[in-house]
């Protein structure tokens, strides 16, 4: 790839108010540099469905990265409507959900012992001097990366995350799978909060 000149847009606060624009923003560089696996963080479904309004699944591969069952406690199976999961599997999205990349068992450790372990220490830094959707888009890179998701390696793919709900993060990331995570590229950050 040739030297870039790319606009990046900084909103002013981070949540779902930026969605549609960051999802505008993913259309656009995904245009722009031929792209066509998109994968998006979706806590609740309401970000998946706003994507497939502007992404047309004839031309993208969009891939809906849920949290993990059982994420918020064992009293929620699922944040994200069953029922909805199997609506948009139907219309072609493809909706994955798996133990997050940066929290697994070294998650139970820091809420169970208060005791902060490397990857989840990694994951707070990047949380915190990026932004919470920066870590997002990294994680869902390599989780779908280890599921077998995407096409190649060797591609270039977009990642939309966000604060919270909704999103307001887009990367130009070329991704890696967990066990390689050194190897894994933030290429751009094109759009996040302040």
């Amino acid at each position: 790839m040739a030297d870039l000149n790319l606009e990046v847009t900084y909103f002013e606060k981070g949540g779902p108010q930026n969605t549609e624009r960051a999802l505008e923003i993913a259309k656009k560089y995904a245009d722009q540099f031929g792209i066509k696996e998109i994968i998006i963080a979706s806590t609740t479904g309401i970000t998946a469905q706003k994507a497939k309004k502007i992404f047309d699944l004839k031309n993208y591969k969009l891939i809906i990265v849920t949290h993990s069952y059982y994420f918020g406690g064992i009293d929620k199976r699922q944040e994200f409507p069953e029922e909805l999961i199997e609506d948009l599997r139907k219309e072609g999205l493809i909706i994955f959900s798996t133990t997050h990349a940066f929290g697994s068992v070294e998650r139970s450790f820091r809420m169970s012992l208060k005791q902060w372990a490397p990857v989840e220490i990694m994951a707070k830094y990047i949380r915190e001097n990026f932004s919470q959707g920066t870590k997002v888009c990294m994680e869902i890179a390599t989780m779908v990366a280890d599921a077998g998701l995407i096409s190649n390696l060797d591609d270039d793919i977009i990642c939309i995350g966000g604060t919270g709900r909704g999103a307001d993060t887009v990367c130009l990331i070329k991704p890696m799978t967990t066990s390689l995570f050194h190897q894994l590229r933030v290429k751009a950050i094109l759009a996040k909060p302040l």
